[in-house]
């Protein structure tokens, strides 16, 4: 059984070892064995695969309650545990979605604004106009998704 330290895990996961006791802490992950003789944290080559299976949920916005669900889920298994998954990572890939779609209307809202601003620094009157009727059907959009 390897042996990993939490620096180990820190580096393999691209978790922050704060981060890492906070899970701990949380019941994320764990229980983790301790060196008998220093206390020191020993993680189990599954220990890393939590941490992870943690980080790329952390990284795509998944929060701390999704996440317990999610691993007990994993330690569950079968097919209920594997509807839930699925539920679970849809509504996430449902809320990227909207995410992706709203910062697209802002970069085309910026991508609008430096073209207006472009065309003015040109003294292109007829572009600048352009881009400002361009901005103009932008900002119903904009404002839908600010709210």
């Amino acid at each position: 059984m390897s042996q990993l330290t939490i620096q180990d895990v820190a580096r393999q996961s691209g978790l922050t070892e704060p981060t890492l006791r906070y899970y701990e802490h949380v019941g994320l992950l764990g229980p983790i064995a301790r060196d008998p003789s220093s206390g020191y944290r020993r993680y189990a080559e599954a220990d890393l695969d939590s941490a992870q299976v943690l980080a790329c949920l952390r990284a795509m916005g998944v929060g701390i309650e999704d996440m317990r669900t999610y691993q007990q889920n994993r330690a569950v298994g079968g097919t209920e545990a594997a509807v839930a998954q699925r539920e679970l990572l849809a509504r996430h890939a449902q809320r990227v979605e909207e995410q992706i779609a709203t910062l697209r209307v802002h970069q085309a809202y910026l991508r609008e604004k430096s073209a207006l601003w472009d065309a003015r620094a040109k003294g292109d009157a007829e572009a600048e106009a352009s881009a400002k009727e361009r901005v103009l059907e932008i900002i119903p959009s904009l404002a839908a998704v600010v709210r």
